[in-house]
């Protein structure tokens, strides 16, 4: 078997389940139906004659409740059952696309009015996203995450090839209310789908933390996650200039004299691009590391940026066929490190720190960029927008993705004990302030000190704040550890559902310079002990 070949089986070996393949259709046709929608929202402005600022609004309403709803999404779906919050919000939005698709036959849609309806469905999309992207890791297994999330890209991206080009059609022979129908009955055929699947129970479910606690065990996560918080920042980096490409399309397709058809083939030809970088990633990432597909990606980017503003109409479908499967490299090196990266029982909040940083950096880019054109030129804010990305790309020198991104064992750990208390504690009981004494050789201190200070970062990611590694001032050998943790509830989940493989990694690394066994103390406020009065 060629290589070739080997490497198209494995870019698309998850389909061989029939969940995730099940799953994966009805993603790919939803979204088919979303960009049919952008299509035809964009295409009703151009005929409207509304300016460049108004024509990326398009993009803007759609991307920006992401702003709003992506974190609080994230919280939810780690906290209800996944498969029933994508089915209320696939019918949910299936409404609201056929509502939009109603008041346009009888004419009474306006700019603003469809405005406010994109609005309406990206704020549906960006409480969706996280499950959607969460429940990918439980389809498949954790060598195929890679290629899931390479398959998962095209559900977008190849939907661009798709949607665009049938909605330039629809659009000219029936109408934007065509296209905003089928993409209700998208979103109706994907909630019966996910009814259809039958889901392991989401553990966890019956010890529910709180939203609030939730969503600030997720921020401590993300903010003590170096390896997170680098991916979320070459995720912005990227996003912020790239959006001018998405924006701005509508124009260079005016500029090229293209009809809604002709805009349909420029949109095709993104992601024509992205399918193809499908088959051409796996082998490209073993034998580039993934810092470089980042950077090279930048830059190809930038290119068909700078073609959409200046070149011909031959040159610009050729540079967007290859700056598709550039936009595929970014998402594809990007979501794989954070799935392969982040533990399951926050995996939703993370990835929906993700998406905010992503569809954020979009939604306010596709702003800027739509204010730059209109203040200057489009093709001014094309060029200005390549130029940026050509930087994106150099940044990779300094700001790389950091080693063990991907790697490191993120498989929960079971086998940490619970302390008893002398007296009874309720789950809210707290903040619990935990003190470990250590005993440590002289000749061990400086290698103790080091290792600590990767312990800090794990206990930050599981729940703790205010810690301190103190030395005694009695006993020449000892080192005090102190944490806190803001419930009783919170601690418990921190030792039986929160520590992973890297955890108990960083531990042991740290107790190589301990001598004898450590002695772990808890205090809580007084009235948390009135039960044993």
């Amino acid at each position: 078997m060629s290589a070739t070949t080997s490497s198209a089986r494995s870019a698309w070996a998850p389909l061989a389940g029939a969940t995730f393949r099940m799953l994966w259709l009805v993603q790919l046709g939803s979204n088919i139906g979303t960009w049919m929608q952008s299509v035809g929202a964009q295409w009703y402005l151009v005929d409207a004659a509304a300016g460049s600022l108004l024509i990326a609004l398009v993009q803007t309403a759609s991307l920006a409740p992401s702003l709003v709803f992506a974190v609080p999404a994230g919280v939810i779906a780690d906290l209800w059952d996944r498969r029933r919050l994508l089915i209320s919000l696939s019918l949910l939005s299936a409404i609201v696309a056929a509502i939009l698709t109603i008041v346009t036959v009888v004419g009474a849609l306006t700019p603003w009015t469809l405005l406010a309806f994109t609005f309406a469905l990206g704020s549906l999309s960006a409480l969706t996203a996280p499950a959607w992207q969460a429940v990918q890791p439980e389809l498949v297994p954790r060598e195929q995450i890679s290629a899931a999330s390479g398959l998962s890209s095209i559900t977008v991206n190849g939907a661009r090839a798709i949607g665009p080009a049938l909605a330039g059609v629809i659009v000219a022979l029936a109408g934007p209310s065509a296209v905003f129908g089928l993409n209700a009955l998208s979103f109706a055929l994907a909630a019966v789908a996910v009814w259809r699947w039958r889901r392991a129970p989401q553990p966890g479910l019956d010890n529910r933390e709180l939203f609030r606690d939730a969503l600030r065990a997720g921020i401590r996560y993300v903010a003590s996650a170096g390896l997170v918080r680098r991916i979320l920042l070459r995720s912005a980096l990227f996003g912020l200039p790239a959006a001018a490409l998405w924006a701005l399309l509508p124009l260079t397709a005016q500029r090229l004299q293209l009809d809604s058809s002709g805009y349909g083939l420029l949109l095709g030809a993104l992601g024509v691009g992205a399918v193809a970088g499908v088959f051409l990633l796996p082998p490209a990432r073993k034998k580039a590391p993934d810092n470089v597909i980042l950077a090279v990606s930048a830059a190809v980017f930038a290119l068909g940026t700078f073609a959409a503003a200046w070149l011909p109409l031959l040159a610009v479908i050729v540079l967007l066929v290859l700056s598709g499967a550039a936009w595929i490299g970014t998402l594809t090196v990007l979501n794989a490190a954070l799935q392969l990266t982040l533990p399951q029982w926050v995996r939703s909040r993370g990835v929906a720190v993700y998406l905010l940083m992503f569809m954020g950096a979009q939604a306010i880019g596709s702003v800027l960029w739509g204010w730059v054109g209109d203040a200057l030129t489009v093709p001014l804010s094309l060029t200005i927008a390549a130029v940026l990305l050509a930087l994106v790309a150099i940044s990779v020198i300094w700001l790389p993705l950091r080693e063990g991104t991907g790697t490191i064992d993120r498989t929960i750990e079971f086998t940490w004990p619970t302390p008893t208390l002398v007296f009874d504690v309720a789950p809210t009981d707290g903040p619990v302030t935990v003190m470990i004494d250590y005993t440590v050789r002289a000749e061990d201190r400086s290698g103790f000190e080091s290792a600590m200070r990767m312990v800090r970062l794990s206990r930050q990611r599981t729940g703790a704040s205010h810690w301190r590694l103190y030395c005694d001032g009695d006993v020449a050998d000892r080192y005090r550890e102190s944490f806190v943790v803001p419930s009783w509830g919170e601690f418990r989940r921190q030792n039986t559902e929160r520590l992973t493989g890297r955890d108990r990694e960083t531990v042991a690394a740290a107790m190589r310079f301990v001598t004898g066994a450590p002695s772990e103390e808890h205090f809580l406020p007084p009235a948390s002990s009135s039960a044993r009065r």
